[in-house]
Parts: C-alpha cells; structure tokens; sequence
C-alpha cells in the first residue's frame, strides 16, 4: 500500500492512494488539465484510477471532479449531500458514474475497504476516508474545524496519516484575512489548527505510524516551521516520519509496510 499527492492546499488538492493494483485519487480540486499534468508528472494517467472519492463540495476540491470522471468514466464516490451540492456548478457530477456513499457505513473497492468519516466542515455532507487493506490502516483527515470523539476513534489507529495543519492561530489573527473569514476558518466548521492536530495526534498510536503528512497548510497564516513546531511535541521520536505537503508538489510516493 502506498500513497502521494498532487498537491495540497487551498489551491487544489487530491490525494493518491494505491494497494496493490487499485489506484484511487481522493478529491480532485485541481482544473482538468492541470489534474492530468500532476498525474503524468508521477508516472500516471487518469486512465489508471479506479475511483474519484471526494470529501465534500468546495472548490478546491472538486474543481476537476465532474470533468475527469466524464472523460475519462471514472467512479465517483460522495456522500448524496456532496453531490446536490455542485449540482449545477461547473464541476457538477452530472453525466459521471456517480455513485453515494454513507458516513460510517464501509464499502469495498477491490479488495481494500473504505470507511467515510462524519467530520465537522461548513459543507452540506462533509467526510473524509480511512482505508484498510492487508491489515494496514491509511488515514486521510483535512477539512475539519474540531475534533470529536468520532473522529479521534476513526483514527486512533494508522499506519499512515495526513493530517491537516491549516493554520497557526496568532498568525490568523494577525494576517490579512477578513474577520468573517477568520472567524470561519478558526471556528469549529472551519479547519484544524497546528495545536488541535497536535492534540489529535495525543490521542493516536504514534509508534504505529510509519509516515505522517502534515496537509492543508494556508499560504497565509501557516508555516511549516510553526506546524512541524507543534507536531514534534505530540510526535518526539522518530521525527524522519513526518513531512509537510506542499502546494505545489504535493509529496511523492510513500510506501506502508
């Protein structure tokens, strides 16, 4: 099993997951064209993927979703709430293979199981995937304003996690944002702060983890230097594990034993 990205941040994002010969690529934010361009640039074409999942509705999430799976008739997986929401928007799903998913309830693609999440976003159905394969558990978690119990027990226990640090909350407060953006982005419906991953990651098998990826950084009101700040507290051995995301590359393959 094994997983990379395309990028990650309020630009685009999608991420790639592999067990064995199945490939699927976790949202889809990024136009078609330039989708495409960050598949070749890892060896890939849009043929490849099995699935689209997608998380929930916002832009940089679905900008290319309705287009790649049409042309290319890809399986497209959300929650009937994702769905109504692009109905009529460009990345629409109309005309794709779309098939609902329901959080909490797991579902088999191949022979790897996915479980979609409930989690806390100001979207109309928000989830995000944790998947099992050959007794290996990946966990992707972004696009979360707080943590539940839910969510804490969905991935407690990972071989592999990304994880969003969106923002450090002085940064925010200070930055150039306006206070209504603010006040979304920090507020339970908004994204996950370095500290609240951190917390998280309290409440995990840190020595399970073989790989954990730092995702979701704002431009403006992150740096890496303060996410990694906060997550070596949580994570102080085998610090090697833990990278950070970017925007622009994502993060090539990793490979969970």
């Amino acid at each position: 099993m094994r997983l990379a990205s395309l990028g990650s941040g309020s630009k685009g994002n999608g991420t790639l997951v592999c067990a064995g010969d199945l490939l699927v690529l976790v949202d889809c934010g990024f136009s078609l064209r330039e989708t495409e361009r960050r598949l070749e640039a890892l060896g890939l074409s849009a043929r490849d993927l099995a699935a689209l999942l997608v998380t929930h509705e916002h832009g940089d999430h679905v900008r290319g979703a309705g287009a790649l799976a049409r042309k290319y008739k890809t399986p497209l997986y959300s929650t009937f709430g994702t769905a109504r929401a692009v109905t009529g928007k460009a990345a629409g799903f109309h005309g794709a293979d779309w098939r609902e998913v329901r959080p909490g309830r797991a579902f088999e693609l191949a022979d790897m199981t996915v479980t979609p999440v409930t989690v806390p976003h100001d979207a109309l159905e928000p989830c995000q995937y944790r998947f099992s394969w050959r007794q290996r558990e990946l966990g992707v978690l972004t696009d979360l304003g707080s943590l539940t119990p839910h969510v804490v027990a969905a991935y407690r226990e990972c071989d592999a996690l990304v994880l969003e640090c969106n923002h450090e909350p002085e940064l925010l407060a200070a930055g150039p944002y306006p206070a209504s953006l603010k006040r979304r982005v920090g507020g339970n419906l908004g994204h996950l702060s370095n500290q609240q991953a951190a917390t998280l990651l309290g409440h995990c098998n840190v020595d399970r983890l073989q790989h954990l990826v730092l995702s979701h950084l704002s431009e403006q009101n992150n740096t890496p230097d303060h996410a990694l700040g906060w997550i070596h507290q949580a994570v102080e051995a085998g610090r090697e594990r833990i990278r950070v995301a970017s925007q622009e590359q994502g993060f090539g393959w990793l490979d969970i034993h």
